[in-house]
């Protein structure tokens, strides 16, 4: 099974590679479809690669990346066991923030990972990864608190580049990590939301 679920996010993996479904990929050095184990408990969904992203065709490996690293040894979590990825696939110019039509055109490969993976914990970095669950939540108000919504239970978190930028959020993301090791441990119990979020699926081809 974990097999078939490993050659199943390799076809993904291709597909993103070739990808030309937005402007981005004109820009790209290499695209950045997701890394991490098929069997992943937990996946984690940031908002799109940076320069090092786009250098190396993996996820999360400047200084986020770097961060994220930290934050996860001190929760106890090896990287090597949890799944990355993003909304958007390819770098944007200069880092802005992603455009509606690029997360619509990536959002195919990101539903289909998660139903492949299908983990038991989403934790979503940023806005725009929250956005997919809870699109008319904040992020100040809901980073830290776990929401079973269907088969899933979202883990709302600020980006760690927010930290980065933004210190005075460093030990709010850190706290937020303690938080999801309380969950992990079953100390933690997420609230349950009755319906799942109305996600559009879109077709690949």
């Amino acid at each position: 099974m974990n097999g078939n679920r490993e050659q199943a996010l390799e076809a993904i993996y291709a597909r993103v590679r070739a990808c030309s479904r937005c402007s981005l990929h004109v820009g790209r050095t290499h695209a950045v479809p997701g890394a991490g184990p098929a069997n992943a408990t937990i996946m984690f969904i940031g908002e799109a690669p940076g320069f090092h992203e786009d250098q190396q065709g993996l996820p999360f490996v400047g200084a986020a990346g770097k961060l994220l690293n930290e934050l996860l040894e001190k929760a106890g979590i090896e990287r090597n066991t949890v799944y990355i990825s993003n909304v958007i696939k390819c770098r944007p110019p200069g880092n802005r923030e992603p455009a509606p039509e690029e997360v619509e055109a990536c959002a195919p490969y990101l539903d289909q990972q998660i139903d492949i993976i299908k983990p038991k914990v989403i934790v979503t970095l940023g806005r725009y990864s929250m956005a997919r669950a809870f699109p008319d939540e904040k992020i100040s108000v809901v980073h830290g608190k776990p929401r079973k919504v269907g088969e899933y239970i979202y883990f709302p978190m600020y980006h760690p580049a927010a930290a980065l930028h933004q210190p005075s959020l460093r030990s709010i993301v850190e706290t937020d990590f303690i938080r999801l090791r309380e969950l992990l441990d079953g100390t933690l119990v997420p609230e349950e939301i009755a319906s799942p979020p109305a996600i559009e699926q879109l077709s690949l081809f």
